[in-house]
């Protein structure tokens, strides 16, 4: 089975190709873009491979703005740190939706699904006239769009897990851990995930930001952009910015310029209400 990867943070992206080695018996990963302007320059120079693994929020749109560009003719998993495209995903090619954290058990479900569709369609056509594999695979993409929202989106956007009350730090050869209370906000710097506390210290997290923006509760911390997932009282001021975006200052200050999208404005001033 050859699989592009498209995913703009790098250790998730190794992440996932370790776990599909653990769970698919000869996966060849082919190719790994971290954008749109990427990913659709690979589909045009290279053939459609057998499964796309897809991020939602790349570094310079959605992915869904790939299917406005160029014609995908594989099917995709998406794999995001979001619930809320679920609809939107399951009107393009899907097959599955997985949250961030992307666990073993859910992925060997979806390669089960992609191999069952394929061999429901391969046995249709045959007691079919057909010309051969891109009548199979236009039927297989009709399927996805049009058969697969009612119930794959009912079995996969996965239940909500426990959420963390402290993180472990290794410092040396020392281990020690620190509650959430005393968690300001978490960032990245140069590809690498840092928790900030409250008395303005920093320290290295083994996680990247998607996986911690499922690890904690969401009334408590809210995630700002692709950098900050900030904790309620750290919030210092909320400042109107151009275009509808807003300009956060936090507290401890943290070194840049931290900007919430127009797209998530809204959703951060609900949370900033409750």
């Amino acid at each position: 089975m050859t699989i592009l990867i498209i995913e703009d943070e790098e250790l998730t992206a190794r992440k996932l190709q370790r776990l599909l080695t653990d769970v698919e018996p000869t996966p060849t990963v082919v190719g790994m873009t971290v954008s749109v302007e990427e990913s659709v320059a690979w589909l045009q120079t290279h053939p459609q491979p057998d499964l796309i693994f897809m991020d939602i929020e790349l570094a310079d749109g959605q992915s869904f703005d790939i299917f406005n560009q160029i014609a995908v003719k594989s099917p995709v998993i998406f794999t995001t740190a979001y619930d809320e495209y679920a609809i939107k995903a399951f009107k393009v090619n899907s097959i599955d939706y997985l949250l961030k954290p992307v666990k073993e058990d859910d992925l060997r479900q979806a390669l089960v699904k992609l191999q069952t569709l394929r061999q429901v369609l391969a046995g249709h056509e045959r007691g079919m006239e057909t010309g051969g594999l891109e009548n199979s695979l236009s039927s297989l993409l009709d399927y996805l769009r049009n058969a697969a929202p009612a119930t794959a989106l009912k079995n996969t956007v996965q239940s909500p897990a426990t959420f963390r009350d402290r993180f472990m730090i290794k410092q040396g050869q020392r281990l020690f851990s620190i509650g959430l209370d005393e968690v300001a906000y978490f960032f990245t710097r140069n590809k690498m995930s840092f928790l900030k506390t409250r008395d303005n210290q920093e320290w290295l997290l083994d996680y990247t930001i998607d996986e911690l923006s499922h690890m904690v509760d969401p009334r408590r911390f809210f995630r700002l952009n692709r950098q900050v997932i900030v904790e309620l009282r750290a919030v210092d001021k909320v400042h109107l910015y151009f275009n509808g975006k807003l300009k956060i200052n936090l507290q401890p200050v943290f070194d840049e310029e931290v900007i919430v999208s127009r797209e998530k404005a809204g959703d951060f001033k609900l949370w900033l209400g409750e």
